[in-house]
């Protein structure tokens, strides 16, 4: 019987993206997120004693900025190295023109597959056949799995792949290949790499695994992130379990607000719900991005002095729970209730502006043409407006609509708020 570790997508050193700009954000802990992640990892190894640790692509996040992050990663392969545990590497797209990625033999306990074609290394004390090959450029469009070689008649057969498989929402297509495909080089475990959300493809001979990456970067990797240890015992794989390793963890909250009287009862409402989430999040602190939805009376309310009740979260939740959770971002998505109605059949000025606001044409045609002339003004914004993290994205008919919907709910509540029996 014996252990192994498989880990992906380690990005070491890229930033935790959507934090940083706001005040009182837990930013030392953000800057050295993904360091801590490895960290844990090599403690797990360490404490599980493990045969082997695969890393199955991006360890890196592309080109260092500077060589602290070489050195980083230097010392916890040197921990490893210390414990009597190898460590195996194919580079993925980030990583394929990493310049320490090009030094083979940096650490005697650190094995690197060639990019120039697929090859196998054998360790005989554990009976354990590897085969991997790392990224020869950033871009790779064909099925890598084609030059992989046959599994060997009494090893465990590892197959290390970084690759989209056969397609993944929100990740783009690198060394696609199939299910099928996998299963018919007849290894017993495919260590993959490249999709961010832990999945297990096949939980059967072969075992087909995306471990995920072990630190969400940005609200869209939410939940638990880590590794995979396995356990192999008489040739197969016995359990294939996730182990968390973040420091920090993005999770979504939905807050039902339908009902609610006032914007203070709203700010209670998610701050108990963020306080259930910091329950449930172990060690981990947690960056939510929150969601309040429902028709509500308190909606004129929020959507008139939006930021202060985005702040007024904030406060509360860092009061409630400390450094245990961040707000990342709050969404207020709440409706009016049926008194909106009675705004909208008043027989005055109020009433038919009103009315006019609400029967808005927004049609595909119009909403196309607006996005047409939105482009140019795209081109004349600040990169950072329109690029990286949630950019503005005025040129793209679908952002238009939600963000045109969101202006005239404003306005209305605005309206309605202000009107009174004037």
């Amino acid at each position: 019987m014996f252990k192994f570790i498989h880990a992906a997508d380690i990005h070491l050193d890229s930033p935790l993206r959507g934090l940083e700009r706001y005040e009182g954000a837990p930013v030392d802990e953000v800057r050295q997120a993904s360091r801590r992640a490895l960290e844990r990892l090599v403690d797990l190894a360490v404490q599980e004693e493990v045969a082997f640790v695969l890393l199955c692509g991006d360890v890196f996040d592309g080109d260092w900025k500077d060589y602290k992050t070489g050195l980083f990663f230097a010392r916890q392969m040197g921990r490893l190295g210390r414990a009597g545990i190898r460590a195996f590497w194919i580079r993925g797209n980030h990583d394929s023109q990493n310049s320490f990625a090009k030094k083979r033999n940096a650490f005697d306990n650190l094995t690197m597959f060639s990019s120039n074609a697929a090859e196998t290394t054998v360790l005989d004390e554990c009976e354990v056949a590897l085969h991997g090959r790392s990224f020869p450029s950033r871009h790779v469009d064909e099925d890598l799995t084609e030059g992989y070689p046959d599994p060997i008649p009494g090893l465990f057969n590892i197959g290390l792949l970084h690759t989209s498989l056969d397609g993944r929402p929100g990740h783009d297509v690198y060394a696609p290949c199939s299910v099928e495909g996998l299963v018919s080089k007849g290894y017993q475990y495919w260590a993959l790499g490249h999709v961010h959300e832990r999945e297990v493809v096949r939980g059967e001979d072969p075992w087909i695994v995306f471990p995920g990456c072990i630190q969400g970067r940005h609200a869209r990797e939410t939940g638990p992130k880590g590794c995979t240890l396995v356990t192999v015992e008489d040739g197969e794989v016995v359990e294939a379990a996730h182990r968390e390793l973040c420091v920090m963890r993005w999770e979504g909250l939905d807050c039902d607000a339908t009902g609610v009287v006032s914007a203070v009862d709203v700010v209670n409402l998610v701050r108990e719900g963020v306080q259930s989430l910091v329950e449930d999040a172990g060690d981990a602190s947690l960056a939510v991005r929150v969601e309040v939805q429902g028709a509500c009376k308190a909606h004129a309310e929020l959507v008139a002095a939006r930021e202060r009740w985005t702040n007024e979260i904030r406060a509360q939740v860092m009061s409630a729970c400390g450094e245990e959770a961040w707000i990342e971002k709050v969404r207020f998505n709440t409706g009016m209730e049926q008194s909106l109605d009675a705004a909208m059949d008043r027989d005055d000025a109020l009433g038919g502006l009103l009315r006019s606001i609400r029967d808005l044409d927004l049609d595909e045609s119009r909403i196309a043409d607006l996005a047409t002339v939105l482009d140019d003004l795209k081109n004349k914004l600040p990169p950072d407006l329109t690029q990286g993290f949630d950019p503005l994205r005025i040129d793209e008919p679908a952002y238009l609509r939600a963000e045109l919907a969101e202006a005239r709910d404003l306005l209305i509540a605005r309206l309605v708020s202000g009107g009174g029996d004037q």
